[in-house]
């Protein structure tokens, strides 16, 4: 019974456990979301006290203002910024499909797979600081690997991530290779290895070929993988881009590579615009809600079906 001396030691003993947990989400999740919500409706340099603004700092992102040459918004770099972020996500369907490719390879009887399975599964692995390293070594228009296969073949390469056409795909190419295999091809892996191949018996008896036994019994198996993967993957695009962008780019070149994660990094802790910051991050956690809750709603539905 709930009044019993041993329910009520065994409930104490559970709070004794699960406490550190709660007291950690409060104090290093909850209580600073809070103080970031708090934080966008001031201004506040980290010198002097925070200043209450109100609205403002919404208005300043989102709005905008008409002049002679017509409407212009209040900080236009908010836009390219969020245009650059969406541009980069590009690569989501791509992992996603090269992802799966892998697993559909790799799921074959060939001679050391697993090994194969480990060299495309380490880049997500080493995935950092030493990896945007090496690829900016890579880029280095002087002796970068690239420029230096280009060479051979009487191709000039280009400055990679020093000219505006070139340095949002040199970062994408980098995001891709990092997310060739990881975690979606593992994932897809043990989704292939549940599919019947009943079906597959079934498909081929039936007369059909390779193409269509992938569409009428591979892709229904790994649907809901896909959706899985297809969210996270908004999820992080949207986030995506602060580390890579400040050790290859800085950002540059005038701002081709700035996301919005990078974005939120300046204004915080090099112009010091403290709730400002705050205010760009909510509106990206605003953005990444609404993005997941529509997915969900479109993409869930098929995947139930």
């Amino acid at each position: 019974m709930t009044g019993t001396p041993f329910y009520r030691r065994d409930w104490m003993v559970a709070m004794a456990f699960l406490l550190p947990n709660i007291v950690g989400f409060f104090l290093f999740t909850a209580g600073p979301v809070f103080s970031s919500f708090l934080l966008s409706f001031t201004s506040w340099d980290l010198l002097t006290p925070p200043r209450w603004v109100g609205l403002q700092n919404f208005i300043d992102l989102l709005g905008f203002h008409r002049t002679v040459d017509g409407v212009r918004a209040n900080d236009p770099n908010f836009w390219k910024y969020l245009g650059n972020t969406f541009f980069m996500m590009l690569t989501v369907p791509v992992n996603i499909a090269t992802s799966l490719f892998l697993a559909v390879v790799l799921t074959k009887k060939i001679r050391f797979t697993y090994l194969y399975r480990l060299i495309f599964f380490l880049p997500s692995i080493l995935a950092g600081v030493a990896i945007f390293y090496l690829w900016r070594w890579i880029y280095n228009p002087d002796y970068g690997l690239f420029n230096s296969i280009l060479s051979t073949i009487g191709i000039m390469g280009p400055n990679w991530l020093t000219d505006p056409s070139w340095a949002k795909p040199a970062i994408m190419i980098m995001g891709m290779w990092i997310g060739l295999g990881g975690t979606g091809m593992i994932l897809y892996i043990a989704a292939l290895q549940n599919v019947s191949q009943e079906l597959y018996e079934a498909a081929e008896i039936d007369g059909a070929n390779a193409w269509r036994q992938f569409w009428a019994v591979t892709w229904p198996g790994v649907l809901p993988v896909t959706f899985f993967l297809f969210t996270i993957g908004l999820i992080n695009g949207l986030q995506y881009g602060a580390e890579a962008v400040m050790i290859m780019t800085e950002g540059g070149p005038f701002g081709a590579t700035t996301t919005l994660g990078y974005f939120i990094y300046l204004k915080a802790y090099v112009d010091f615009e403290m709730g400002y910051a705050a205010t760009i991050a909510w509106v990206l956690f605003l953005l990444i809600l609404v993005i997941t809750i529509i997915n969900w709603k479109k993409g869930g539905k098929n995947v139930s079906e």
